[in-house]
């Protein structure tokens, strides 16, 4: 490989540097990019599922506006750390207060995971963003806007995210591949995108974790995220609606034993399964499936033991089986 894994993540070593890199996010980008052009804008509420650009466009628009040297004019926070009234009043305050010199008249404070913050710090922040807002602008990113007080938000200009498509996942892992010099297969990056749900810091790390046992195949995939192959899950099922109970409870304590799955790992993929066009089933039996899974689900998340569990729900499937489709 080009370069050693352990200097740099690719999620950082390839992050989009201006806002025109930036994809599937057009209407964000169409009114950053006026900032750009007036070199002014308010303050700012990112929101959207995580992964999906956040971040990156508020480093980009930074990096549009102040050119090479933007981080001597950006103070970049993780809310979710520095989170407390302390940090607002003291840091935030000292780095607002200041003017700079130069076309830009105001500085940029980054709030990341800004639904994090305290109430108490919140308030503080709502205060400091009124007093300094000549001199510096804010932008704030959160997965739950909700979780952010009225007053902050009504003194911000909200923008959307929303989860990357699969193309444009998979045009960006083959990219990486190719300046990686990885070899890759396009059914492994489509399940890359399936297990990332549109997070492409997720989808990239997986590509990084998958490329260190060699090739990125469906195989490696799975082994690095810790599931098992679906098809391994749902022989399972086939095995339990065909009767045979005893073999399919053998070959799943075997799966969760080879991938270290918990209970809750096996439920999800099993959910997934069912609704696969690859499990012949008529309709009727899915809806039954996924009323048992759900069941089982809501049991080992209130403390059932896992083993117990997830036998009784083969042993329903059997029973299903037996009742529906023989």
């Amino acid at each position: 490989m080009s370069s050693k894994l352990e200097e740099l993540l690719w999620v950082e070593k390839y992050r989009p540097k201006s806002l025109k890199d930036i994809v599937n996010q057009e209407e964000v980008v169409k009114r950053l990019m006026k900032f750009v052009e007036e070199k002014n804008m308010p303050h700012l509420l990112f929101a959207g599922p995580p992964g999906t650009g956040k971040t990156t466009a508020a480093l980009a628009l930074a990096h549009d506006l102040y050119g090479e040297e933007w981080r001597k004019y950006v103070l970049e926070l993780n809310a979710s750390d520095e989170r407390g009234i302390t940090v607002i009043r003291t840091k935030v305050k000292e780095f607002a207060r200041s003017k700079v010199p130069g076309d830009i008249p105001f500085k940029i404070v980054v709030l990341d995971e800004a639904d994090n913050m305290t109430a108490d710090a919140q308030q503080a922040l709502r205060r400091i963003m009124e007093m300094y807002v000549e001199t510096t602008r804010f932008i704030l990113i959160a997965n739950y806007p909700s979780k952010i007080i009225d007053p902050i938000q009504s003194r911000c200009a909200s923008f959307r995210f929303v989860p990357l498509k699969k193309e444009d996942i998979v045009y960006r892992l083959k990219w990486i591949c190719s300046q990686e010099k990885v070899k890759c297969y396009d059914d492994a990056l489509e399940v890359i995108y399936e297990i990332s749900q549109g997070d492409m810091r997720k989808a990239i790390n997986i590509l990084q974790a998958a490329s260190t046992l060699g090739e990125v195949t469906i195989s490696n995939v799975y082994k690095v995220v810790g599931l098992a192959h679906p098809k391994e899950v749902r022989e399972i099922i086939q095995l339990a609606l065909a009767g045979k109970f005893i073999e399919a409870r053998d070959r799943l304590r075997e799966l969760m034993i080879t991938y270290g799955l918990s209970g809750s790992d096996v439920l999800k993929q099993m959910h997934r399964e069912i609704f696969s066009a690859d499990l012949k089933i008529p309709e009727d039996a899915r809806v039954i499936l996924a009323d048992y899974i759900g069941e089982i689900q809501f049991r080992i998340i209130e403390g059932a033991d896992d083993e117990v569990q997830l036998t009784a729900l083969l042993a329903k499937i059997t029973l299903l089986g037996s009742k529906t489709l023989r």
